[in-house]
């Protein structure tokens, strides 16, 4: 989002002070935003507080005298790359269906141009759930406002339902995928991340080091560039990425056998989990005691190999492999990708990117290897998505 221009519009509800993280969050990613308010929003927060939070003046008046010919609506437009109106009452979807324009925020809506509009509902559920309200959503929808939310939850009435607006970090995310490139637009992604957990007894388990960072990035990036991505994760302390359906397991076993359902579903198979190699074939039923002085004698067996499994399906998804190495990464990340019959794997030292937030890169295909240089692993993961949809026979 960096130098996007987006105006935000807040409307009059409760949810007006979730207007005040977002405003903070989309600068935080490089948008520049102009804040634009009803009468009814600033009796639930202060254009001073936007104002102070936006870094540029707040805009109420059709007529303003900061614009030489008054023309507020008419300009703020024809700058911004979005209009994203959070919340957006009931009664401004019914004057934007309509077509009425009689504040600022409606008229510029109307004269907006080409600029695309998207609208965060947030209202009460019946108000949600009234059919002069649906009846508004499909003409919005049918004149090309995005529609992003509402969510179910706790309402600030107290009730339970649909109407909720979405939390900033979803709309964060909403706004990312509208600005990202549609490398990926329709395609079916299945995506595994995380460590597996190989348990020992009811409360042991042997494990490794991933944080499932990269896997979770790679998911969201994906779902931005338009694909329909399922996650298969294993623990992690991360929230799911929004708009991926996730699926939780334990171990690699557990992982093996979704995977295997889902794969002859998807178009592209991403292996990003750190599956365990073996698990433990010796479980106790009941906690192992310290006090045993004959101490503790594991017996291991090899887990199914997800990755070579999917790749060699008749029909299977386009798959994508990684490699952690600690030595000689060319070499065994070449060796794995022929090993596994994949057309692109992707590796990288484990000892300078485990729980990091950063990683350095290295693509192996079938020209050769392609070093990418340092970056965060959010940016890598669109560098990934992009790499893919060029590879991706289409």
């Amino acid at each position: 989002m960096k130098g996007k221009h987006i105006i935000l519009g807040l409307t009059g509800g409760i949810a007006c002070y979730k207007s005040a993280e977002l405003c903070r969050r989309l600068m935080e990613q490089g948008a520049k935003v102009t804040v634009v308010m009803t009468e009814g929003a600033t009796h639930f927060i202060t254009p001073t507080t936007m104002q102070a939070l936006s870094g540029q003046p707040v805009f109420t008046l059709t007529q303003d005298a900061r614009m030489a010919d008054s023309m507020a609506h008419i300009h703020l437009s024809r700058q911004a790359d979005l209009i994203l109106i959070a919340p957006c009452s009931a009664d401004f979807m019914a004057k934007l269906s309509h077509g009425m324009a009689d504040d600022l925020l409606s008229t510029l809506c109307l004269a907006r141009g080409n600029c695309p509009l998207a609208i965060a509902p947030a209202m009460n559920r019946e108000m949600w759930a009234n059919p002069a309200t649906q009846r508004n959503v499909q003409t919005l929808l049918q004149d090309g406002v995005y529609l992003w939310g509402p969510a179910y939850g706790e309402q600030a009435c107290g009730e339970v339902g649909a109407g909720r607006m979405l939390e900033p970090h979803q709309l964060v995310a909403q706004t990312h995928a509208f600005f990202t490139p549609k490398y990926l637009q329709g395609k079916r992604v299945l995506i595994t991340a995380g460590p597996t957990e190989e348990p020992i007894d009811p409360v042991r388990v042997i494990t490794n080091k991933s944080s499932g960072k990269m896997g979770y990035a790679i998911a969201q990036a994906a779902f931005n560039a338009g694909a329909k991505v399922y996650l298969v994760s294993g623990p992690t302390a991360l929230a799911t990425p929004y708009g991926v359906q996730t699926e939780y397991v334990r171990t690699a076993r557990e992982m093996y056998q979704v995977v295997m359902d889902k794969a002859s579903q998807a178009d592209i198979f991403i292996s990003v989990a750190a599956v365990a190699d073996w698990y433990v074939s010796n479980y106790s039923e009941q906690k192992q005691k310290k006090q045993d002085k004959a101490g503790l004698s594991l017996e291991f067996a090899p887990n199914p190999d997800i990755l070579a499994e999917v790749a060699a399906l008749p029909n299977g998804p386009w798959c994508v492999g990684f490699a952690a190495e600690t030595e000689n990464l060319s070499e065994y990340a070449q060796a794995k990708r022929l090993r596994k019959g994949i057309p692109l794997l992707i590796g990288n030292l484990a000892q300078h990117v485990m729980h990091a937030d950063d990683t350095t890169m290295v693509l192996f295909d079938e020209q050769g290897e392609h070093p990418l240089p340092s970056m965060d692993k959010t940016t890598a993961a669109q560098v990934i998505i992009r790499a893919i949809s060029e590879r991706y026979p289409h």
